[in-house]
């Protein structure tokens, strides 16, 4: 359980989905799941029990609106980052990272919401749901890029904001020696019509996913409680 270690500050539209999974070996070690490598290259969608999620301007627009309620403007390189994923396999095969951020690739895109993953032992301190601050910002990548998250909702530690619906923090990232991470799946509280994607769904499907590779996964937990 993820009490004590996590406050979620109230958000008018978030629905958040947290799940921790760890690993007997570091992810550098462990070898690719077969279903997730399937589940990043069909071009179909699918969901859990076959049938595949809505994924539409709806679903696009109420994720954008979930972005906006800070301030934030999820436009341009600064939009979701499930909408880069949905049209990835028609840019040419992804990218494999390792078990986690595969999975969580492998559900964004046929899910439709944008899934972070971190590497629980980089955290500094107790972490916090909240809107980024004014002027705040972190570097996304190796090669030093910078995104302002001022206003953008997201998680953040003792060091300030490591990761969002856009963009995580290069410092929280997974690694070859990752053990153990945190998941969190950006939903919102509008999508509640059948066949739409929720955070608690595809946080269920990625944690099922990532046990039957091997991992240890915990508990879901959500936000807003209900």
């Amino acid at each position: 359980m993820l009490e004590g270690r996590l406050t979620v500050t109230p958000h008018p539209l978030l629905s958040l989905a947290v799940f921790e999974a760890s690993f007997a070996s570091p992810l550098g070690e462990l070898p690719l799941d077969v279903e997730v490598l399937r589940l990043l290259d069909t071009p179909a969608r699918e969901g859990p029990g076959g049938a595949p999620f809505v994924i539409d301007d709806v679903v696009r627009g109420a994720i954008r609106d979930v972005l906006r309620a800070g301030g934030f403007k999820p436009t341009g390189r600064n939009k979701p980052s499930s909408e880069y994923l949905g049209g990835a396999v028609e840019r040419g095969p992804m990218p494999r990272i390792n078990l986690p951020v595969d999975a969580a690739n492998a559900v964004s895109r046929h899910g439709g919401l944008p899934i972070s993953v971190v590497d629980a032992d980089r955290l500094d301190g107790a972490a916090v749901i909240r809107n980024g601050d004014v002027g705040e910002s972190y570097v996304f990548n190796a090669s030093g890029q910078v995104i302002d998250v001022e206003g953008l909702v997201g998680l953040a530690d003792a060091q300030g904001a490591c990761a969002n619906a856009v963009k995580d923090a290069q410092r929280t990232k997974t690694h070859a020696g990752t053990r153990r991470v945190w998941v969190l799946v950006w939903g919102s509280r509008v999508l509640t019509s059948p066949g739409q994607p929720t955070s608690v769904a595809l946080a269920t499907w990625m944690a099922s996913l990532i046990a039957a590779a091997g991992g240890a996964v915990g508990t879901v937990e959500s936000w807003p409680r209900t």
